[in-house]
């Protein structure tokens, strides 16, 4: 089918050139008769040059870019040759014009050539250029571009198209090293955080089921400690799995909105019992936000903020909820007098399982502040931590206003 359309187009290609032929004989005052004459040479040359372009474009199917340029200035050569020879034999043309004609289409044809070899080594050097630059990316070397080859606008798209794919390649890779390494960070970290938890719970397993202790008080120390450490496996999971879905893309486009003032009020009710017993102040300044919408999953940034708050601020300290509400932004922080975090610490707080200075991590999880850290940036805001020399730490939520 490629091959009849080919024929097609080579056939129209030269039928307009015939009847441009036609038109500019009419034009210069040529008789019906010597239409006809013309006629009489035109349309054999009409099928001779089809046959030829057509063996032409067999023959040159797989020939080098040089040779196609070279065989097209040549046979474009040839023809006229041909026609001024016709001429010359049928008296059309005198043979010292004949003559002088021809000498100077051979300079022509020697000019053509020339300019086509040109054209057809630049054309070539930069297809090279982009042939090496796929290859080397096929071998894995995502750090190989094309750069600027100025081979015409066509050779020049495409080679900012290889080197765009290129540069998306190396961040994609990228992108899955660092998922990768935090992968493997994170079964390791989890294998060494349950471990504890478990352990503690199958010494008081197996202290129990070899009576080891049956005394009531022993007993119920026991059955509490045992529900502490299930307590942490179970957060832990559950984090572990929020973590999972938030990494898969689960959270795309939410329709579910919330009142401000509802989503502290809840945050805050999960930490109230753990800051009376340590006598800790729990103050919430809205600022005139508790109307604002907001996604329901943002309570559960506040409440892990809070639980990190609360757990790092010493007895009688405060523990302070801030908010903003403007025409482009939500802005909610949460502050505490405690510790302090190390300024070498602040950008790692958010790793999972990070361990910094023993004041600021306990028997949580350890991946409160990360999973608080992918919901906001899953709602498409931001999340920062901030920390004074004389102690306390901030952490600020930033989230676009819909």
């Amino acid at each position: 089918m490629k091959s009849w359309r080919a024929l097609a187009l080579l056939a129209v290609v030269a039928l307009v050139g015939a009847v441009g032929t036609f038109v500019v004989g009419a034009a210069t005052g040529m008789g019906g008769s010597e239409l006809r004459h013309l006629a009489a040479y035109v349309a054999p040359a009409l099928l001779v040059t089809v046959a030829a372009m057509w063996v032409a474009g067999r023959l040159l199917a797989r020939a080098s870019l040089a040779q196609r340029f070279v065989a097209v200035g040549a046979l474009g050569a040839a023809v006229a040759l041909t026609n001024l020879w016709v001429l010359s034999r049928q008296m059309f043309v005198s043979e010292h014009d004949a003559t002088l004609l021809s000498v100077l289409l051979l300079y022509s044809v020697g000019a053509g050539i020339g300019a086509a070899v040109v054209t057809a080594r630049s054309s070539a050097r930069a297809v090279r250029r982009l042939t090496a630059t796929a290859s080397a990316l096929g071998e894995g070397d995502l750090d190989a571009r094309t750069g600027t080859i100025e081979a015409g606008p066509e050779l020049d798209v495409l080679a900012a198209t290889l080197d765009n794919m290129a540069a998306r390649l190396q961040l994609a890779q990228e992108r899955e090293r660092t998922a990768e390494s935090t992968r493997r960070d994170l079964i390791t970290a989890v294998s060494h955080d349950l471990r504890t938890p478990i352990a503690s719970l199958r010494a008081m397993v197996e202290a129990i089921d070899d009576a080891v202790v049956d005394d009531p008080v022993t007993m119920r120390r026991y059955a509490g400690e045992m529900r502490r450490s299930i307590k942490q496996v179970v957060a832990m999971v559950d984090d572990l799995f929020e973590l999972a879905q938030l990494d898969a893309g689960a959270i795309e486009t939410e329709t579910l909105r919330a009142r401000l003032g509802e989503v502290v009020s809840s945050a805050v009710a999960a930490v109230e019992l753990q800051a009376e017993e340590k006598g800790l102040s729990l103050i919430a300044e809205l600022n005139g936000a508790e109307d604002a919408p907001c996604s329901p999953r943002l309570a559960r940034v506040i409440q892990n903020l809070l639980v990190n708050a609360v757990r790092h601020t010493p007895a009688d300290g405060s523990v302070r909820i801030e908010a903003r509400h403007s025409v482009d932004a939500l802005e909610v922080a949460v502050a505490d007098t405690g510790e302090g975090i190390a300024p070498e610490d602040l950008a790692r707080v958010f790793e999972p399982f990070f361990r910094a200075d023993p004041a600021r991590h306990g028997a949580g999880a350890g991946l409160g502040l990360t999973l608080a850290k992918r919901i906001v940036e899953t709602l498409g805001g931001q999340i920062s931590a901030e920390s004074e020399p004389s102690g306390g730490a901030r952490f600020a939520v930033t989230l676009p206003a819909k």
